[in-house]
């Protein structure tokens, strides 16, 4: 099964681009791919319950993960310098 992959043509502002590079180079991704899985996740509901999902955990555990976030940084709090 072979994929026809057609070309389109957007005009994004110049700070918009650079943002969506970034955002892909970090992913690892070439833009084209990187602005594809953006759309397939926005279209089929992925993103959204990637979203949800994530929401949920903060629901469930926030007060856990914040006070695993504070015991983690202890160490550095002691150290000249650090803000208090």
């Amino acid at each position: 099964m072979t994929s026809t992959k057609k070309q389109t043509q957007v005009r994004l502002e110049q700070d918009v681009l650079e943002a969506g590079k970034a955002a892909a180079r970090a992913r690892r991704l070439d833009f084209n791919k990187y602005v594809e899985r953006l759309i397939i996740e926005d279209t089929t509901g992925a993103r959204a319950a990637g979203m949800a999902a994530a929401q949920r955990l903060i629901d469930e555990h926030g007060a856990f993960l914040d006070d695993l976030e504070r015991q983690l940084d202890a160490p550095y709090d002691q150290q000249p310098g650090a803000a208090a």
